[in-house]
């Protein structure tokens, strides 16, 4: 399983971005993939996460702000990504627990 990860860059703090995964490969299932991201010095976080059964968890800090959806038909993952912070900065993976694979990285910095 190969995922692709795109859609950063360096945005002033309000904007917006919309990161893409897409999946290539022998992958099972798009449908409990995520988005992880990792700031400078920080541990990796889960952003949000596709859950079996079509629930999504969220991160308490974009709740409201940031929405994942996804294309099966693309395998495609989506992070639409609005009002953007200083502290949403960092680089951006995503994941597919299934195949344990993981996205390469895109970078977004959010300046105030």
């Amino acid at each position: 399983v190969q995922l692709q990860a795109s859609g950063g860059g360096s945005v002033q703090a309000g904007a917006f971005l919309r990161l893409s995964c897409a999946a290539s490969g022998n992958i099972f299932s798009i449908n409990t993939m995520g988005w992880y991201r990792q700031a400078p010095g920080k541990q990796r976080e889960l952003v949000a996460g596709l859950v079996t059964g079509g629930y999504i968890n969220y991160a308490e800090s974009v709740k409201g702000r940031f929405t994942i959806s996804r294309d099966n038909a693309k395998k495609t993952v989506y992070l639409q990504m609005n009002s953007l912070k200083p502290e949403d900065t960092g680089v951006y993976y995503c994941h597919d627990p299934i195949s344990r694979s993981w996205g390469q990285g895109t970078q977004v910095t959010v300046s105030s």
